[in-house]
């Protein structure tokens, strides 16, 4: 197992034991120098769950509570939980089921009241929202964003980050301004699948050498992704488990000590309030 001299985080990535490679994609993470993951639950669709209450989301979460446990067995560090409500399903709702705009967001805050009790019992760490990337009809979209406003008030009742799921941009002050409104620090909200620079909230870069080359060179705080889905029907649709070992590695060999330093150490504990370093040597 090769000790790379840091924590390595991966800040974003799926875990499905029964349909994908599971425990083994957290073998290889490892393997290369990896140390610590923050496992999102998947969409609920993909689990065959069609929520009909906040309580039918359980059996998401709890496969995801299963799985971070079984990946903290085999990590130098621990993997963490994050859970919440795919954004994504407001469109399944909506389109496939019949549910209004309203009645979907009603659902999705639901599922996210839910998803909070698990971190009000220290089983999680994090919360998952945000709003579609694609084109949805303004009903929709306010629906979306009535999701992703009550994700913030959570996070700020329950003093946890809320990771977020849009569409691209570099630029969402105007969200990060909701969740100020709401009580939630706009450090602790971090934009998944991000660029190398972000306004606004924290960036959750994807780990591709440009962005992150971009991310290096400025001084704002940043963590490093995957997405990696874990779908063996969907290979290559996104970054694999050993890519943020391997690319920690090349920073290091490029000089980038302190940006490594910022994503893996500093930003982390800002965001998450985790030590990276201490857990470590439990």
């Amino acid at each position: 197992m090769e000790d790379l001299g840091t924590p390595v985080l991966d800040n974003h990535l799926h875990l499905d034991p029964a349909h994908g490679r599971g425990v083994d994609a957290v073998r290889d993470f490892a393997h290369l120098g990896g140390t610590h993951l923050l496992v999102v639950n998947k969409p609920s669709w993909l689990l065959g769950v069609e929520p009909e209450s906040g309580a039918d989301f359980r059996p998401v979460f709890e496969t995801t509570l299963d799985v971070v446990e079984e990946a903290t067995e085999l990590l130098p560090g621990r993997a963490w939980p994050v859970l919440g409500v795919h954004p994504g399903l407001v469109s399944k709702l909506v389109d496939d089921r019949g549910f209004s705009p309203a009645a979907a967001r009603d659902l999705m805050q639901a599922g996210l009241d839910c998803a909070a009790e698990y971190v009000e019992e220290g089983d999680a760490l994090a919360l998952k929202s945000g709003r579609p990337h694609y084109d949805v009809s303004d009903a929709v979209w306010e629906a979306s964003n009535g999701v992703m406003r009550h994700a913030f008030s959570l996070g700020a009742a329950h003093d946890c980050a809320v990771q977020l799921h849009t569409e691209a941009t570099d630029d969402l002050t105007a969200v990060a301004e909701w969740a100020e409104a709401h009580g939630l620090s706009a450090h602790r909200v971090v934009k998944h699948y991000a660029g190398g620079t972000l306004a606004g909230p924290t960036p959750s870069v994807m780990s591709e050498k440009d962005r992150l080359e971009v991310a290096a060179e400025s001084d704002a705080p940043f963590l490093m992704e995957t997405d990696f889905v874990d779908d063996p029907d969907r290979p290559g649709m996104v970054l694999g488990p050993k890519t943020v070992p391997r690319r920690v590695r090349w920073l290091l060999a490029e000089g980038y000590d302190e940006a490594v330093e910022r994503a893996h150490v500093e930003t982390p504990a800002a965001v998450y309030d985790i030590d990276t370093r201490a857990t470590l040597s439990r």
